[in-house]
């Protein structure tokens, strides 16, 4: 008798042994589940002021890289974080039977200065404040463009006329209708509900995600003084800019929460 009770006792220590390992599993398991279901927290986006006024290299800038030419018209580079983004979005569009080809990406102070420059001795018949303004018409002021920060990209073709063809019509609806779930907004949107400054772009698209907090930056630490060093930069206050221009983006662009 004594020998079967003291069975018994090894037997039901045993199974409450076995029970509290089960229940240490599991708690470790949901302890698990836990850990990885939460969000993964946003990196720190360092920002510089030479970064928005696009006054550094992009080419050897760590965060940037290289797009593959089958992405693109010509070489160009783009944030780390944007290029992964449009690669996505890019796998989506081709499941649609949808090409995105990139036709402009992160363009430097410099670059944009040639841009401008070569506009401005186009015009050279205007008067400077009409000079200014029919450029700005599509182009912007070196330091004002949203380019230098490697957010931005023109897709596919710079006409609007073009996304009116039928294969244009159908780039442009698709990216309406999906580029906002890969971070991209189009910002140059129809001059309605009072959006200023440069005309409709339907090939324009920003990822937001970068892009929001880099125009805060933006709006905090440049000033008119920093709009210089290229021919016409005196007319930057006449046109108003920073407020007319650099902050002329879609309502919906506005009202996106990075």
């Amino acid at each position: 008798m004594k020998i079967l009770f003291a069975t018994l006792i090894i037997i039901l220590t045993l199974l409450s042994c076995n029970l509290k390992d089960k229940k240490k599993q599991t708690e470790t398991i949901l302890k698990t589940e836990i850990a990885v279901s939460k969000p993964i927290e946003k990196l720190q986006i360092s920002i510089t002021k030479n970064l928005v006024l696009g006054k550094f290299d992009y080419k050897t800038d760590t965060t940037f890289t290289k797009v593959d030419n089958q992405y693109t018209a010509k070489t160009l580079y783009l944030n780390k974080e944007v290029y992964s983004a449009f690669l996505k979005m890019q796998n989506a569009a081709k499941k649609d039977n949808i090409s995105l080809i990139i036709l402009s990406g992160t363009r430097n102070f410099d670059e944009q200065k040639a841009i401008w420059e070569r506009k401005w001795n186009k015009y050279s018949n205007l008067a400077p404040l009409q000079r200014a303004k029919m450029i700005l018409e599509y182009s912007s002021m070196p330091s004002s463009s949203r380019h230098h920060w490697g957010t931005d990209l023109d897709l596919n073709n710079l006409s609007n006329s073009y996304f009116s063809t039928e294969k244009g019509k159908a780039i442009y609806d698709w990216l309406v209708e999906n580029a906002n779930d890969y971070g991209f907004y189009q910002v140059y949107t129809h001059k309605g509900n009072g959006r200023t400054g440069y005309n409709l772009e339907k090939w324009h698209w920003s990822y937001l995600p970068l892009a929001k907090p880099y125009l805060d930056y933006y709006n905090s630490n440049v000033t008119l003084k920093d709009i210089e060093g290229f021919k016409g930069f005196e007319k930057a206050e006449d046109v108003d800019i920073i407020n007319i221009y650099v902050n002329g983006i879609s309502n919906k662009a506005k009202a996106y929460e990075s």
